[in-house]
């Protein structure tokens, strides 16, 4: 080999090593500094700036039924005319199960969700017993509600607005517009339908006791307000979700004083931010809880969580990221799983 060729080759593998040397070192750098401002929602001084929530809407409660006929309810179809007190119920979303069984109302008919389990785990066995299963969310099997015989349908405009007049031509039918963050709104609109206002006013009193009740386990309002807790979402064939102000687990969070960073301003609708397994960094926050929609491999949790990014989010190494169950704290939307999911926040959260 020449003198020349031999400079080359040396001045190349120099080039290349070094290079290599630099990846590397980037890719620390970018692991160690997770969760301590590089790239994530974590200020210059360290702190995690909360994100801008609007302010939520006070429900409204309709006025109780009087006597015993009929009576009119405002729904997102317009008015519909129920029983003052409904016995066979069929309810066509988790949302509307969870209202039902926490008002004490076992429905002969429900849809059921994507699960194993059918109907979502966390409601009481012996609430759902005899419960007759009418085909998964949004997609009812009309001809097994028919032959139950309802006199009344409980549903929303998402799952199944395409579907209003086949079901009102079985049983009145009443549609909240949509679910999730306006669950509380949506909550009174069951009631009055069921009968149940009384119940479900002492339900709602029941709810805030029990938050307030965790905001003083974590130091109090103050304290709270300074924890910035964020709820990210692994799901099978889709990207990671972080949670923002105008979700069902958003509220529950600020019914306690805490919530997301700012990583979910700007999210559409302020419902969530879709995130790459390479900026979960972003996700970082005082404390973290996930879940995974699918198998863990699947959703990419197994992988992320295994990865030096998320090893070092200071949630993670300060023992403040906790795993929860996605049926309890997605997709079950109502009184009866707030109630779960504030016991479990004070757990995880005020455990040494």
């Amino acid at each position: 080999m020449s003198r020349s060729a031999a400079a080359t080759r040396h001045h190349t593998t120099t080039a290349v090593a070094a290079a290599t040397a630099l990846a590397a070192t980037a890719l620390l750098l970018t692991a160690c500094g997770a969760g301590d401002g590089q790239g994530s929602a974590a200020g210059p001084d360290g702190s995690f700036a909360p994100a801008d929530c609007p302010a939520r809407p006070a429900t409204t409660w309709p006025a109780p039924a009087t006597g015993n006929g009929p009576h009119k309810i405002a729904t997102a179809m317009g008015e519909v005319s129920v029983p003052a007190a409904p016995h066979r119920v069929v309810v066509l979303d988790t949302a509307e199960l969870d209202s039902a069984i926490t008002l004490g109302v076992t429905p002969v008919g429900a849809t059921r969700s994507d699960v194993a389990s059918g109907f979502l785990d966390y409601l009481p066995k012996d609430k759902l017993t005899g419960i007759k299963d009418v085909g998964k969310i949004g997609a009812p099997d009309l001809e097994a509600i028919a032959a139950l015989k309802p006199d009344l349908i409980l549903t929303n405009k998402v799952r199944d607005g395409g579907r209003y007049d086949q079901l009102s031509k079985i049983a009145p039918t009443v549609m909240t517009e949509s679910t999730g963050y306006p669950w509380k709104q949506n909550f009174a609109v069951h009631a009055a339908a069921l009968g149940r206002i009384p119940e479900a006013r002492r339900a709602v009193a029941a709810y805030a006791a029990h938050a307030g009740r965790v905001t003083a386990a974590l130091g109090g309002p103050a304290a709270a307000k300074r924890l910035r807790t964020n709820v990210v979402r692994f799901i099978e064939g889709a990207d990671t979700r972080i949670y923002g102000c105008r979700s069902y687990i958003g509220t529950i969070l600020a019914d306690i004083g805490t919530g997301p960073t700012s990583v979910v301003n700007g999210s559409k609708d302020g419902l969530m931010v879709e995130i790459s397994p390479e900026e979960i960094n972003k996700a970082d926050a005082n404390a973290l809880f996930y879940a995974a929609y699918g198998s863990p491999e699947k959703s990419k949790e197994t992988q992320i969580t295994a990865g030096p990014l998320w090893k070092n989010l200071r949630a993670v190494r300060n023992g403040r990221a906790q795993r929860v169950d996605d049926q309890l704290w997605i997709q079950g939307i109502g009184y009866t799983a707030a109630g779960t999911i504030l016991d479990e926040v004070q757990q995880k959260l005020t455990k040494k």
